[in-house]
C-alpha cells in the first residue's frame, strides 16, 4: 500500500497531517467504531451509503482486493474501469494518502528465498529457537540499533520488555554491543539466560570448526534484569550503567521490539526526561492497551485538536494486519467466512441472553469445514449456553448468504485502520519535537512478515545524513 513518509514532512507538515487525520477519522467513525461480529445484530450493511452498497454488493474477495487494496488479479483491468461512487473512491484515496508508508526501502523477501524458515542473513546459532518473523525482526532492528549506537556514541543499549532475549542476544553476541535486558516475567528471564549459554556454546563450537574465524574481542552476554517498568515513573534500574564509562557519564540507547501498550510510552518518557539516555529506537504495538489518558495523546498539539479521541475499538483495529488480510482476500480462502459465522452466532446469543454482548469465543478449530449451524452450536457451548438451543436454520443460511457483504464491510474498516496507527505514532513524533528532540519514523520490517513495522528513532542531536545510513540494508 502506498502512503506518506514521515521524513518528507516538516514540523508544520506533521501538525497539519494530525489535523487532517482527526477530521477523516471523525468522518468515517461509524465504520471504525463498528464490531464486525455485530454485522447482523446492528444491521451494519445498512449503515453504509446506498451507492456504496450497490458498488460493493456482489464483489467476491479477490475483486475486493483489487478494488480496495489495489492488488492485481484476474480481470483487474475490467474492475478498475467500473464506475464507483466518488465518495467511496475518496475514502480509498484518503486512506492511502494520509497513512504513513509501511514499505521499506529494501528487498524484504530475499533473506528467505532459499528456505522460508531460515534467514540467510543470520548464522545458524542465531536462528535456533527463533521463528522466521522474529529472525527478520531481530536482525533488522539489531542492525539499526548498532548504527544508531555508533552514530550517537552510546556506551550501552537497554532492551526493555526483552522477553526471551532474542534481540538482546543478537545485539550482544552478534553485533558486539553492551546490552542490559529488562523483562518483568521471571520465567522468561530464566529461559533467556539458558538460551544465552546455549548460544555461547554453539559459537565456541563454530569457532573450533572454523579456526580461521578469529574472535577479536571478548564476548559479553546480555545482562538480564527482572523488573517491571512502571510507565508513570522513572525506572532507576533502567538507567544504571553496567560498567563505569571511561570518560564522563554513561550514554544509553533505549530500544524495545514491539514494546506493548504503555511500555513504548515509558521508553519515550525516559528518553525525554533522562540526560543519560541519548538515543531511542522503539517499535510499538498493542495500541488498545494504552492508558486513556496517559498513553495517548502525548503531544500538546494533538491534545488540542477537536476529535483527537481514539476509543478502545479504534486502537484495537489499528493492530490488525492489513497486508496479511489483503493476501487472504486475493486467495479467497474459506477461512474468510469466520467473521460471518461469528456474526451469525451473535444473533443467536442475543436472542437467548440479550444482556450478553460480544462474549469471547475461544478459537473453534477448522471453521471452514463446519456448517454454520455446527459452528453456532460449538460457539454456544463455549460461552456457557445450551448448544442444543433450537436454531432457525433458514435465518442462519440467510446470514451465510451475506458472507461477501461481511467481508466487504470488514475490508473497509481495515483500509482505514492504518490512519489510526498513523495518528498514534504521529502524536509521539510531535511530543518529542515539542521538547526539542529529533525524531523520525522508518519502515524497518517487511509488513507481510511483521505488520507493526514502523520504528521511532529519536536522538538529542540532528540525525541529518545518518537517516539514510539507518535505512540502508546491510550487505
Amino acid at each position: 500500500m502506498p502512503g506518506i513518509s514521515a521524513r518528507g514532512l516538516s514540523h508544520e507538515g506533521r501538525r497539519q497531517l494530525a489535523v487532517n487525520l482527526t477530521r477523516v477519522l471523525a468522518l468515517y467513525r461509524s465504520i471504525l467504531d463498528a464490531y464486525i461480529i455485530e454485522f447482523f445484530t446492528d444491521n451494519l450493511w445498512d449503515t453504509l451509503p446506498c451507492s456504496w452498497q450497490e458498488a460493493l454488493d456482489g464483489l467476491n474477495p479477490p475483486q475486493l482486493a483489487t478494488m480496495l487494496y489495489g492488488l492485481e488479479g484476474p480481470c483487474a483491468g475490467e474492475l478498475k474501469a467500473l464506475m464507483w461512487p466518488l465518495t467511496l473512491l475518496a475514502l480509498k484515496s484518503t486512506a492511502c494518502a494520509l497513512a504513513f508508508t509501511r514499505t521499506p526501502g529494501f528487498q524484504t523477501a530475499s533473506e528467505f528465498l532459499e528456505n522460508p524458515s531460515q534467514s540467510s542473513r543470520l548464522t545458524a546459532p542465531f536462528r535456533k529457537h527463533v521463528r522466521p518473523k522474529k529472525q527478520h525482526e531481530i536482525r533488522r532492528l539489531g542492525e539499526l540499533v548498532k548504527k544508531l549506537s555508533d552514530f550517537t556514541g552510546c556506551t550501552q543499549v537497554v532492551d526493555v520488555g526483552s522477553g526471551q532475549g532474542h534481540l538482546s542476544r543478537f545485539m550482544a553476541l552478534g553485533l558486539g554491543l553492551m546490552v542490559k535486558s529488562i523483562e518483568g516475567d521471571q520465567r522468561l528471564v530464566e529461559r533467556a539466560q539458558r538460551l544465552d549459554q546455549e548460544l555461547l556454546q554453539a559459537l565456541e563450537k563454530e569457532e573450533k570448526r572454523n579456526p580461521q574465524v578469529v574472535q577479536t574481542s571478548p564476548r559479553h552476554s546480555p545482562h538480564h534484569v527482572v523488573r517491571w517498568v512502571d510507565p508513570t515513573a522513572l525506572c532507576e534500574e533502567l538507567l544504571l550503567p553496567l560498567e563505569n564509562p571511561c570518560q564522563g557519564r554513561a550514554r544509553l540507547l533505549l530500544t524495545g521490539l514491539h514494546a506493548c501498550g504503555d511500555l513504548s510510552v515509558a521508553l519515550l518518557r525516559h528518553f525525554s526526561c533522562c540526560p543519560e539516555v541519548v538515543a531511542l529506537a522503539s517499535v510499538g504495538c498493542c495500541y488498545m492497551k494504552l492508558s486513556d489518558p496517559g498513553g495517548y495523546p502525548l503531544s500538546q498539539w494533538v491534545a488540542g485538536l477537536s476529535g483527537y479521541e481514539l476509543p478502545y475499538r479504534l486502537r484495537e483495529g489499528a493492530c490488525h494486519a492489513l497486508e496479511e488480510y489483503a493476501e487472504r482476500l486475493q486467495k479467497a480462502g474459506p477461512g474468510l467466512r469466520t467473521h460471518c459465522y461469528r456474526a451469525a452466532l451473535e444473533t443467536v446469543i442475543r436472542r437467548a441472553r440479550p444482556e450478553l454482548r460480544r462474549p469471547g469465543v475461544q478459537g473453534i478449530p477448522r471453521v471452514h469445514e463446519l456448517k454454520i449451524e455446527e459452528y453456532v452450536q460449538r460457539g454456544l457451548q463455549r460461552v456457557g449456553l445450551d448448544p442444543q438451543l433450537p436454531l432457525n436454520l433458514a435465518a442462519l443460511q440467510a446470514h451465510q448468504a451475506q458472507e461477501n457483504r461481511v467481508v466487504a464491510f470488514f475490508s473497509l474498516a481495515l483500509l482505514l485502520a492504518p490512519l489510526v496507527e498513523t495518528l498514534i505514532l504521529l502524536d509521539r513524533l510531535l511530543y518529542l519535537q515539542e521538547q526539542g528532540f529529533h525524531a523520525e519514523l522508518l519502515p524497518i520490517f517487511s509488513p507481510e512478515l511483521s505488520p507493526r513495522n514502523l520504528v521511532l528513532v529519536a536522538t538529542k542531536m540532528p540525525l541529518g545524513q545518518a537517516l539514510s545510513i539507518l535505512e540502508t540494508e546491510d550487505s
